[in-house]
């Protein structure tokens, strides 16, 4: 069994269902014990910024929030470093504990001993 979980979410509101997905399996992951790195890319770069997960919205589904807040709780949220820079988003724009890091580190986590990756 994979000892850590490394998700990439390329999906935001341009596709709810599959966004909302990534960020449930990563927090149920982070609740479970497992280790895991969330990485945000293409539209859901913009969940990196302050109160841009409060505007998210999709029926039966955990508020975005508060699955945000139980990965940066136990796990890792990055936010890549080209998806950053198209969209103008810096360190200091982030929420608090956001890294902002590149495909090296992306490939890296994911072939380590031990890691799964998903991408949604």
């Amino acid at each position: 069994m994979a000892k850590k979980l490394v998700i990439k979410v390329t999906a935001g509101t341009d596709a709810p269902e599959r966004c909302s997905q990534a960020f449930t399996v990563a927090a149920v992951a982070v609740a479970s014990g497992v280790e895991v790195s969330m990485w945000l890319t293409g539209e859901s770069a913009w969940f990196a910024l302050p109160g841009r997960a409060a505007d998210f919205e999709l029926p039966h589904a955990a508020p975005l929030p508060d699955l945000v807040d139980s990965i940066l709780a136990g796990g890792t949220l990055t936010l890549c470093t080209q998806c950053a820079a198209r969209r103008d988003i810096t360190e200091k724009d982030v929420i608090e504990g956001v890294r902002i890091a590149g495909a090296q580190v992306f490939v890296q986590e994911a072939m380590a001993d031990g890691a799964q990756a998903l991408v949604y």
